[in-house]
């Protein structure tokens, strides 16, 4: 596959956030650290994006070819890139 750029790991991101109910969904419903469904791995256009949910320690985030962008309510930011 071919090395992603910025803009093209947030559309795989936004597309991933969506699929599985959006941002507030997301942000919204911290789930317990250890539990089984604490994260979700979605195929979006043959790449793997990770959505791990917020807790109270630690932001919801989702992470794809090494770009990690925080899930917040209203928004998806991007915390840092390869």
């Amino acid at each position: 596959m071919v090395a992603l750029d910025e803009a093209t790991a947030y559309r795989l991101v936004m597309e991933a956030v969506e699929r599985v109910g959006g941002t507030r969904r997301i942000h919204g419903n911290p789930r317990h650290p250890f539990s089984f469904d604490a994260t979700r791995e979605v195929e979006v256009e043959g790449y793997t994006v990770l959505i791990r949910y917020g807790e109270i320690s630690s932001p919801a985030v989702a992470e794809v070819e090494g770009y990690v962008f925080e899930i917040l309510a209203d928004e998806v930011v991007k915390l840092f890139g390869p």
